[in-house]
């Protein structure tokens, strides 16, 4: 699959992705705000292939190339990857990029090429076992921690979604050199508009991360519906069954963010969250946050939002439950999670981003000339 758009633009980044993950919305939206800084997206997908509206959408921001390359954690394998830091190079010169933006930092190990290389770190399996677990990676897993390992040495600037997904980073793989915070953003409307008595929670409810067992228990123990969107059913057989919810399944975005903006309460009971896209899409909602009490949330929400203890579905159910007689601290709340929404716009998220390809390019530059 190969289209061009007709778009000109000063540079030219290509940004590895995928169609099953977040990573999808967290690309289109940077490269939108990345447009607005003159510099052009040549998208480059691995893993499953788009769907209609997907490839559309990314057609319309920039250029879609998708490649028979499988995703590190869809793999049971290091073998199963030989051939994709080649095949993104070879990309990579054809495409006449001048940066490349790799959203797994495995796909960096091994990489071949001249320009900047920045990585991602969006999530990984040796902080999803560290924070979902309380464990090491199991040895059928470690490979990917030694791929990861040298991915982060190989890139030229390593990013982070919030500062304590980069304390969990370095405590997992020791120091990162060049690793620097860059937060996540939302596009999604900032509204605030008439709001129904029910809960919302959106995530891959199959990943033991999202902690779907534990909110489908609290759910019953509500004293409003609580409906949910996100898959039930994972590749590899996981599943969660969750019968205490109105669950709608996977929807498209658009179609999610519909129930999330009648929702008066948004709840997000995750173990592990490097940033958490859901409670910046509700606070930009206008809807109260229930989340639960990790590191990241602290570090987003601490003051506009009511914390649970993850493990435990009494205090997800209570702290509904209390938002929902008391509209007064729900106002406080609804007003405090937009004021901090605010700062995390799509144009600051680019706007960063943009300086950090730029201080590469000027670096790469520097060094070529001293040559």
């Amino acid at each position: 699959m190969r289209q061009a758009s007709p778009m000109v633009a000063q540079q030219r980044m290509m940004m590895t992705l995928d169609a099953v993950g977040g990573v999808w919305r967290y690309a289109m939206d940077l490269a939108v705000g990345l447009r607005r800084e003159a510099i052009h997206t040549c998208f480059v997908g691995l893993g499953p292939p788009p769907t209609g509206q997907q490839r559309d959408e990314a057609l319309s921001i920039g250029d879609l190339d998708w490649l028979d390359e499988p995703l590190d954690w869809m793999v049971a394998g290091e073998g199963a990857l030989t051939t994709v830091p080649s095949t993104i190079a070879a990309l990579a010169t054809q495409r006449r990029v001048d940066l490349l933006h790799l959203n797994l930092p495995s796909q960096a190990a091994r990489l071949d090429l001249a320009m900047p290389v920045v990585a991602v770190s969006h999530s990984c399996v040796v902080t999803w076992f560290a924070a979902v677990r309380a464990s090491a990676v199991p040895v059928d897993w470690r490979w990917q921690q030694a791929l990861n390992a040298r991915g982060f040495k190989r890139a030229d600037a390593v990013v982070a979604p919030s500062s304590s997904h980069a304390a969990m980073l370095e405590a997992a793989y020791g120091p990162v050199e060049n690793l620097t915070v860059i937060y996540n953003a939302s596009a999604v409307p900032l509204i605030a508009g008439r709001k129904e008595e029910f809960a919302f929670a959106a995530g891959r409810w199959w990943d033991e991360g999202k902690n779907g067992a534990v909110l489908n228990a609290a759910a019953a123990q509500m004293a409003c519906p609580l409906l949910t969107v996100g898959a039930d059913r994972g590749p590899n057989g996981q599943g969660v069954t969750m019968t205490h919810t109105r669950n709608y399944g996977a929807l498209p975005h658009a179609d999610a963010m519909a129930l999330m903006r009648r929702a008066a309460i948004v709840v997000s009971p995750s173990l592990y969250e490097p940033f958490g896209l859901a409670p910046l899409e509700a606070a930009r909602c206008g809807a109260a946050l229930v989340l639960a009490d990790i590191p990241t949330y602290r570090e987003l929400w601490d003051g506009a939002a009511v914390f649970a203890e993850p493990h435990r579905p009494a205090a997800f159910s209570k702290a509904v439950n209390r938002l929902l007689l008391d509209v007064g601290l729900r106002g406080r709340l609804v007003r405090t999670a937009q004021e901090r929404a605010q700062r995390l716009t799509v144009d600051v998220q680019a706007s960063s981003m943009a300086r950090l390809y730029s201080n590469l390019l000027e670096r790469k530059r520097a060094s070529s000339a001293a040559e």
